[in-house]
Protein backbone atom coordinates (compact mmCIF):
# COMPACT_ATOMS: atom_id res chain seq x y z
CA UNK A 1 0.00 0.00 0.00
CA UNK A 2 1.11 3.57 -0.87
CA UNK A 3 1.67 6.17 1.95
CA UNK A 4 -1.79 8.13 0.63
CA UNK A 5 -4.25 5.13 -0.16
CA UNK A 6 -7.36 5.81 1.54
CA UNK A 7 -9.26 4.24 3.65
CA UNK A 8 -13.06 5.00 4.71
CA UNK A 9 -13.26 3.08 8.30
CA UNK A 10 -16.39 2.23 9.78
CA UNK A 11 -16.50 2.89 13.59
CA UNK A 12 -19.00 3.45 16.20
CA UNK A 13 -18.44 6.83 17.94
CA UNK A 14 -20.31 9.10 20.70
CA UNK A 15 -21.40 12.30 19.00
CA UNK A 16 -22.36 13.67 22.22
CA UNK A 17 -21.70 13.75 26.17
CA UNK A 18 -23.73 10.58 26.98
CA UNK A 19 -22.95 6.80 27.57
CA UNK A 20 -23.45 6.13 24.16
CA UNK A 21 -22.11 5.50 20.85
CA UNK A 22 -23.88 5.47 16.94
CA UNK A 23 -22.38 4.12 13.51
CA UNK A 24 -20.45 6.01 12.62
CA UNK A 25 -18.26 6.25 9.10
CA UNK A 26 -14.36 8.63 8.69
CA UNK A 27 -11.51 8.68 6.37
CA UNK A 28 -8.13 7.62 7.73
CA UNK A 29 -5.35 9.43 7.68
CA UNK A 30 -2.80 8.92 5.07
CA UNK A 31 -0.71 5.92 5.99
CA UNK A 32 2.90 7.55 6.96
CA UNK A 33 6.54 6.27 6.60
CA UNK A 34 6.59 4.94 9.75
CA UNK A 35 2.84 4.14 10.36
CA UNK A 36 0.82 0.84 9.96
CA UNK A 37 -2.59 -0.25 9.04
CA UNK A 38 -4.73 -2.64 11.36
CA UNK A 39 -7.61 -4.66 10.89
CA UNK A 40 -8.60 -4.92 14.66
CA UNK A 41 -9.60 -8.46 15.80
CA UNK A 42 -10.60 -7.07 19.58
CA UNK A 43 -10.64 -4.09 21.73
CA UNK A 44 -10.96 -3.76 25.39
CA UNK A 45 -13.77 -1.47 27.11
CA UNK A 46 -11.44 0.89 29.65
CA UNK A 47 -13.37 3.24 32.12
CA UNK A 48 -11.05 5.86 30.14
CA UNK A 49 -13.80 5.09 27.33
CA UNK A 50 -16.53 6.09 29.83
CA UNK A 51 -14.53 9.13 31.24
CA UNK A 52 -13.96 10.54 28.07
CA UNK A 53 -17.44 9.66 25.73
CA UNK A 54 -19.21 11.69 28.84
CA UNK A 55 -17.01 14.42 29.07
CA UNK A 56 -16.30 13.38 33.00
CA UNK A 57 -12.40 14.51 32.54
CA UNK A 58 -13.41 17.73 30.79
CA UNK A 59 -14.24 18.47 27.22
CA UNK A 60 -14.49 15.58 24.44
CA UNK A 61 -14.04 16.69 20.86
CA UNK A 62 -16.79 14.94 19.47
CA UNK A 63 -17.24 12.85 17.82
CA UNK A 64 -15.17 10.31 19.46
CA UNK A 65 -14.26 6.78 18.45
CA UNK A 66 -13.38 5.90 22.03
CA UNK A 67 -11.02 2.50 22.59
CA UNK A 68 -7.32 2.13 23.51
CA UNK A 69 -6.98 -1.74 24.16
CA UNK A 70 -6.67 -3.05 20.42
CA UNK A 71 -5.46 -5.96 19.08
CA UNK A 72 -5.11 -7.23 15.06
CA UNK A 73 -3.45 -7.81 12.35
CA UNK A 74 -0.96 -5.43 10.22
CA UNK A 75 -2.80 -5.17 6.98
CA UNK A 76 -0.58 -2.26 5.75
CA UNK A 77 2.75 -0.77 6.51
CA UNK A 78 5.08 2.45 5.88
CA UNK A 79 8.25 2.06 3.75
CA UNK A 80 10.16 2.78 7.35
CA UNK A 81 8.88 0.51 9.39
CA UNK A 82 11.29 -2.47 9.73
CA UNK A 83 10.40 -4.39 13.12
CA UNK A 84 6.85 -5.11 11.91
CA UNK A 85 5.25 -6.37 8.50
CA UNK A 86 1.71 -7.46 7.13
CA UNK A 87 0.01 -10.29 8.76
CA UNK A 88 1.60 -9.68 12.33
CA UNK A 89 -0.42 -9.89 14.93
CA UNK A 90 -0.64 -6.27 17.18
CA UNK A 91 -1.46 -4.67 19.90
CA UNK A 92 -2.21 -0.71 20.52
CA UNK A 93 -2.23 0.55 23.92
CA UNK A 94 -3.46 4.51 25.09
CA UNK A 95 -0.64 6.42 23.11
CA UNK A 96 0.04 6.27 19.37
CA UNK A 97 2.73 8.79 18.84
CA UNK A 98 5.30 10.71 20.61
CA UNK A 99 8.50 12.38 18.95
CA UNK A 100 10.88 9.81 20.27
CA UNK A 101 13.54 12.68 19.60
CA UNK A 102 16.14 11.65 22.35
CA UNK A 103 18.15 14.62 21.45
CA UNK A 104 15.92 17.10 22.47
CA UNK A 105 12.90 15.34 24.25
CA UNK A 106 13.96 14.74 27.81
CA UNK A 107 11.02 12.03 28.37
CA UNK A 108 11.64 10.57 25.04
CA UNK A 109 15.83 10.31 25.96
CA UNK A 110 15.16 8.27 29.31
CA UNK A 111 12.11 6.32 28.40
CA UNK A 112 8.96 8.20 29.57
CA UNK A 113 7.77 8.77 26.14
CA UNK A 114 4.14 8.84 27.60
CA UNK A 115 4.53 12.02 28.74
CA UNK A 116 6.17 13.37 26.08
CA UNK A 117 4.83 16.92 25.09
CA UNK A 118 4.14 15.91 21.85
CA UNK A 119 2.21 12.31 22.55
CA UNK A 120 -0.90 11.55 21.11
CA UNK A 121 -3.51 9.21 23.01
CA UNK A 122 -5.31 6.97 20.80
CA UNK A 123 -8.76 8.80 20.60
CA UNK A 124 -9.93 12.26 21.13
CA UNK A 125 -6.58 13.86 20.71
CA UNK A 126 -4.42 15.52 16.99
CA UNK A 127 -1.55 14.41 15.45
CA UNK A 128 0.91 17.22 15.04
CA UNK A 129 -0.58 17.71 11.64
CA UNK A 130 -3.80 18.02 13.10
CA UNK A 131 -5.64 15.05 12.17
CA UNK A 132 -7.90 13.49 14.80
CA UNK A 133 -6.60 10.53 16.27
CA UNK A 134 -9.49 7.33 16.02
CA UNK A 135 -9.58 4.42 18.90
CA UNK A 136 -10.62 1.01 18.47
CA UNK A 137 -14.22 0.95 18.11
CA UNK A 138 -13.84 0.66 14.62
CA UNK A 139 -12.82 -2.19 11.94
CA UNK A 140 -9.27 -0.39 11.38
CA UNK A 141 -6.65 1.78 12.81
CA UNK A 142 -3.88 3.88 11.79
CA UNK A 143 -0.85 4.62 14.09
CA UNK A 144 2.75 5.13 14.72
CA UNK A 145 4.59 1.53 14.07
CA UNK A 146 6.63 2.57 16.91
CA UNK A 147 3.41 1.80 19.28
CA UNK A 148 2.14 -1.03 17.26
CA UNK A 149 3.49 -4.48 20.02
CA UNK A 150 3.55 -7.58 18.68
CA UNK A 151 1.87 -9.91 20.98
CA UNK A 152 3.20 -12.70 22.23
CA UNK A 153 2.25 -16.43 20.85
CA UNK A 154 1.28 -17.41 24.15
CA UNK A 155 -1.30 -14.97 24.89
CA UNK A 156 -4.71 -15.18 22.90
CA UNK A 157 -5.90 -11.99 21.09
CA UNK A 158 -9.16 -11.96 23.25
CA UNK A 159 -7.29 -11.69 26.68
CA UNK A 160 -4.29 -9.92 25.30
CA UNK A 161 -6.39 -6.56 24.71
CA UNK A 162 -7.02 -5.56 28.09
CA UNK A 163 -3.24 -5.87 28.49
CA UNK A 164 -2.41 -2.73 26.45
CA UNK A 165 -3.68 -0.21 29.01
CA UNK A 166 -4.87 -1.43 32.29
CA UNK A 167 -2.06 -4.08 31.98
CA UNK A 168 0.58 -1.59 31.62
CA UNK A 169 -0.87 0.93 33.63
CA UNK A 170 -0.55 -1.04 37.08
CA UNK A 171 2.69 -2.85 36.06
CA UNK A 172 4.61 0.39 34.91
CA UNK A 173 4.91 1.35 38.18
CA UNK A 174 4.97 -1.47 40.05
CA UNK A 175 8.04 -2.06 38.09
CA UNK A 176 9.16 1.08 39.37
CA UNK A 177 8.54 1.28 43.12
CA UNK A 178 8.53 -2.76 44.69
CA UNK A 179 10.92 -4.90 45.19
CA UNK A 180 10.91 -8.77 45.79
CA UNK A 181 9.75 -9.95 49.31
CA UNK A 182 7.54 -6.47 49.83
CA UNK A 183 3.78 -6.49 50.99
CA UNK A 184 2.34 -4.58 48.37
CA UNK A 185 -1.50 -3.69 48.53
CA UNK A 186 -4.14 -3.02 45.92
CA UNK A 187 -7.10 -1.04 46.26
CA UNK A 188 -10.04 -1.54 43.73
CA UNK A 189 -10.28 -5.70 42.45
CA UNK A 190 -12.10 -4.19 39.37
CA UNK A 191 -10.12 -4.01 35.38
CA UNK A 192 -7.01 -2.81 36.82
CA UNK A 193 -6.71 -4.29 40.33
CA UNK A 194 -7.32 -7.63 39.33
CA UNK A 195 -4.13 -7.59 36.83
CA UNK A 196 -2.15 -5.82 39.74
CA UNK A 197 -2.63 -8.39 42.05
CA UNK A 198 -1.34 -10.92 39.23
CA UNK A 199 1.72 -8.71 38.55
CA UNK A 200 3.06 -8.03 42.03
CA UNK A 201 2.88 -11.88 42.28
CA UNK A 202 4.98 -11.79 38.71
CA UNK A 203 7.56 -9.35 40.46
CA UNK A 204 8.54 -11.61 43.33
CA UNK A 205 6.15 -9.13 45.90
CA UNK A 206 3.20 -10.02 48.34
CA UNK A 207 0.13 -8.50 46.65
CA UNK A 208 -2.73 -7.57 49.22
CA UNK A 209 -6.46 -6.91 48.59
CA UNK A 210 -8.13 -3.58 49.96
CA UNK A 211 -11.90 -3.39 48.60
CA UNK A 212 -15.19 -2.57 49.65
CA UNK A 213 -16.61 -5.63 48.60
CA UNK A 214 -15.82 -8.69 50.41
CA UNK A 215 -17.74 -11.11 48.54
CA UNK A 216 -14.34 -10.47 45.91
CA UNK A 217 -11.93 -12.42 48.56
CA UNK A 218 -12.08 -15.75 47.11
CA UNK A 219 -11.17 -14.45 43.69
CA UNK A 220 -8.55 -12.02 45.54
CA UNK A 221 -6.83 -14.88 46.38
CA UNK A 222 -7.16 -16.77 43.23
CA UNK A 223 -5.59 -13.92 42.28
CA UNK A 224 -2.09 -14.34 44.11
CA UNK A 225 -3.15 -11.83 46.81
CA UNK A 226 -2.10 -13.44 50.41
CA UNK A 227 -4.31 -11.41 52.76
CA UNK A 228 -7.59 -9.23 52.05
CA UNK A 229 -8.48 -6.55 53.69
CA UNK A 230 -12.25 -5.57 53.89
CA UNK A 231 -12.25 -1.60 53.89
CA UNK A 232 -15.77 -1.36 54.72
CA UNK A 233 -14.34 -2.94 58.61
CA UNK A 234 -13.18 -0.72 60.69
CA UNK A 235 -11.57 -3.25 62.71
CA UNK A 236 -9.70 -4.92 59.99
CA UNK A 237 -8.69 -1.93 58.59
CA UNK A 238 -7.35 -0.69 61.80
CA UNK A 239 -5.04 -4.36 62.10
CA UNK A 240 -3.95 -3.77 58.44
CA UNK A 241 -2.08 -0.28 60.20
CA UNK A 242 1.56 -0.05 57.94
CA UNK A 243 1.29 -3.34 56.78
CA UNK A 244 2.26 -2.46 53.22
CA UNK A 245 5.56 -0.82 51.59
CA UNK A 246 3.55 0.79 48.48
CA UNK A 247 -0.33 0.94 48.06
CA UNK A 248 -1.48 1.00 43.90
CA UNK A 249 -4.92 2.98 43.61
CA UNK A 250 -6.80 1.51 40.93
CA UNK A 251 -10.27 2.28 42.07
CA UNK A 252 -12.07 5.29 40.25
CA UNK A 253 -14.92 5.67 41.96
CA UNK A 254 -15.58 9.25 44.01
CA UNK A 255 -15.09 10.45 47.72
CA UNK A 256 -12.50 7.44 48.15
CA UNK A 257 -10.69 7.84 51.98
CA UNK A 258 -7.53 8.50 51.00
CA UNK A 259 -6.90 8.86 54.70
CA UNK A 260 -7.27 5.36 55.45
CA UNK A 261 -4.83 4.64 52.41
CA UNK A 262 -1.96 6.27 53.97
CA UNK A 263 -2.43 4.63 57.09
CA UNK A 264 -1.97 1.41 55.75
CA UNK A 265 1.68 2.40 54.21
CA UNK A 266 4.58 1.55 55.99
CA UNK A 267 7.09 4.50 57.18
CA UNK A 268 8.78 5.80 54.07
CA UNK A 269 6.12 3.38 51.90
CA UNK A 270 4.86 4.49 48.64
CA UNK A 271 1.24 5.81 47.33
CA UNK A 272 0.67 5.02 43.99
CA UNK A 273 -1.84 6.70 41.83
CA UNK A 274 -2.96 4.99 38.58
CA UNK A 275 -7.05 5.67 38.78
CA UNK A 276 -8.73 8.84 37.67
CA UNK A 277 -12.01 9.83 39.44
CA UNK A 278 -13.67 12.61 38.24
CA UNK A 279 -13.05 14.54 42.15
CA UNK A 280 -10.45 15.89 44.27
CA UNK A 281 -7.83 13.49 46.37
CA UNK A 282 -8.32 15.40 49.80
CA UNK A 283 -6.65 13.79 53.11
CA UNK A 284 -5.06 15.18 56.34
CA UNK A 285 -1.00 16.13 55.65
CA UNK A 286 -1.21 14.42 59.27
CA UNK A 287 -2.25 11.34 57.70
CA UNK A 288 1.22 11.85 55.03
CA UNK A 289 4.11 13.37 56.84
CA UNK A 290 4.56 11.43 60.12
CA UNK A 291 4.81 8.24 58.03
CA UNK A 292 7.13 9.94 55.43
CA UNK A 293 4.83 8.94 52.56
CA UNK A 294 5.62 9.42 48.89
CA UNK A 295 2.44 9.93 46.53
CA UNK A 296 3.15 9.45 42.86
CA UNK A 297 1.08 9.19 40.18
CA UNK A 298 1.81 7.18 36.70
CA UNK A 299 0.24 7.36 33.40
CA UNK A 300 0.12 4.41 31.37
CA UNK A 301 3.25 3.13 30.35
CA UNK A 302 6.07 3.87 27.39
CA UNK A 303 7.43 2.00 24.59
CA UNK A 304 9.70 -0.50 26.55
CA UNK A 305 7.09 -0.47 29.51
CA UNK A 306 4.16 -2.86 27.34
CA UNK A 307 7.35 -4.80 25.73
CA UNK A 308 8.34 -5.64 29.14
CA UNK A 309 4.80 -6.03 30.49
CA UNK A 310 4.32 -8.58 27.66
CA UNK A 311 6.81 -10.50 28.17
CA UNK A 312 6.47 -10.83 31.50
CA UNK A 313 2.95 -11.74 30.81
CA UNK A 314 3.76 -14.70 28.56
CA UNK A 315 5.96 -15.76 31.26
CA UNK A 316 4.39 -16.12 34.45
CA UNK A 317 0.85 -16.30 32.75
CA UNK A 318 -0.89 -12.98 33.77
CA UNK A 319 -3.78 -13.10 32.19
CA UNK A 320 -7.06 -10.71 32.14
CA UNK A 321 -10.46 -11.99 33.05
CA UNK A 322 -12.57 -11.22 30.53
CA UNK A 323 -16.18 -11.36 29.20
CA UNK A 324 -16.70 -10.73 25.33
CA UNK A 325 -19.08 -9.31 23.11
CA UNK A 326 -19.63 -8.26 19.61
CA UNK A 327 -18.33 -4.78 18.49
CA UNK A 328 -21.98 -4.55 17.53
CA UNK A 329 -23.15 -4.33 21.56
CA UNK A 330 -20.42 -1.87 22.53
CA UNK A 331 -23.48 0.04 24.02
CA UNK A 332 -24.48 -3.21 26.36
CA UNK A 333 -20.45 -3.68 27.00
CA UNK A 334 -20.31 0.52 27.85
CA UNK A 335 -23.61 -0.26 30.07
CA UNK A 336 -22.12 -2.81 32.34
CA UNK A 337 -19.15 -1.48 33.21
CA UNK A 338 -20.86 1.71 34.30
CA UNK A 339 -22.87 -0.44 36.25
CA UNK A 340 -19.78 -2.05 37.97
CA UNK A 341 -21.55 -5.21 36.58
CA UNK A 342 -18.05 -6.88 34.64
CA UNK A 343 -15.84 -9.66 36.05
CA UNK A 344 -13.12 -8.05 35.15
CA UNK A 345 -12.94 -6.73 31.77
CA UNK A 346 -15.30 -6.30 28.65
CA UNK A 347 -13.75 -6.79 25.17
CA UNK A 348 -15.33 -6.45 22.25
CA UNK A 349 -14.83 -8.78 19.14
CA UNK A 350 -15.13 -7.85 15.30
Amino acid sequence: MTTTEPRVVKALAAKKPGLQVEPFEYQARPLGLEDVEIAISHCGICGSDLHTITSGWGGANYPVVPGHEIIGTITAAGEDVKHLKVGDRVGVGAQVFACLDKATCEECASGRDSYCSKSVFTYNKKYPDGQPSYGGYAEYVRVSGHYAFKIPEEIPSDVAAPLLCAGVTVYSPLKQYVKPGQRVGVVGIGGLGHLALQFIRALGAEPVAFSHSPNKEDQARVLGAVDFVNLGDAEAVAKARRSVHALIVTADAKGQPYDTYLSVIRIGGTLIMVGLPDDNITFRPFSLIPGAISIVGSLIGGIDDVKDMLKLAAEKNVRPIIQKLPMADANTGIQMVHEGRVRYRVVLEN
